[in-house]
């Protein structure tokens, strides 16, 4: 039996017309203030205690996490490992209701990570798509839940996306800066056009959606605070691929 309190937030018809035709969705509330403010507290604990390092839980996304060097854009894998407040939150209640209305009954929770971005120097995230860091012999049909913990503005990275782009293929990517040792991906040159991009700043207490497939980045922080961003997975189970497909990059 689940201990998530009831749902109190669900999206329109509208709505879910629109993240199934454009690959994305951005709403201005999927959980209180009060809770935001009471998940920022641990937050920023578990990111100055840097939990997770030791087992790999914890790394920067853009950098090699050498010694001495702040990390540009630090993550923690399953925060909810590491801070019991990430649990039973009326935010992933919502979360789920909303995979649920988006992609079906049949929806199961797939993980959770933290992005941060430091204020003034917080790297910018590269263009590229969730799915090319995926197990490639399996097939996907999943939704990422982005909710900031502050306000998230063009200045200090708010989520962008390529309409449509969803329906594409897995695309090439490689590692950022073409640095072997770095973690994080970008998709290869050429193959993203950012003309129309569409950026989405959105409220404390809001989110947004997107698929696997779905081309999307946030740029740096150069405010004068931190960006906290913690993130939801959802997705259907789905039969794996007959024969597996070549994620060279991995």
């Amino acid at each position: 039996m689940s201990d998530l309190p009831e749902p109190t937030v669900v999206i329109t018809a509208e709505q879910i017309a629109f993240y199934h035709r454009e690959g994305y969705l951005a709403i201005d509330q999927i959980t209180t203030i009060e809770e935001v403010a009471y998940l920022q507290n641990a937050y920023d604990r578990i990111f100055e205690q840097r939990v997770g390092h030791d087992v790999g839980d914890a790394f920067d996304l853009v950098g090699q996490d050498k010694d001495g060097q702040p990390p540009k854009l630090p993550q923690i894998v399953e925060p909810r490992n590491y801070a019991p407040e990430f649990r039973n939150t009326l935010y992933e209640a919502n979360a789920m209701a909303i995979a649920k209305q988006l992609l079906g009954e049949g929806v199961i929770q797939r993980g959770s990570h933290a992005i941060f971005k430091p204020a003034h120097y917080g790297s910018h995230t590269p263009w590229h798509q969730d799915e090319a860091y995926w197990n490639p012999s399996k097939n996907y049909h999943s939704v990422s839940i982005w909710m900031p913990l502050q306000e998230a503005t063009l200045e200090n990275g708010c989520m962008q996306f390529i309409p449509k782009s969803h329906e594409l293929d897995v695309l090439p990517h490689h590692k950022i800066g073409h640095d072997p040792k770095v973690i994080g991906l970008e998709v290869d040159e050429g193959h993203v056009d950012v003309s129309n991009a569409v950026a989405c700043p959105i409220p404390t207490g809001g989110a947004t959606f997107h698929g696997g497939r779905m081309l999307h980045y946030a740029g740096a922080n150069k405010s004068e605070l931190p960006r906290r961003a913690y993130i939801l997975m959802f997705a259907v189970p789905l039969p794996p691929f007959e024969v597996p497909r070549n994620f060279y990059w991995q």
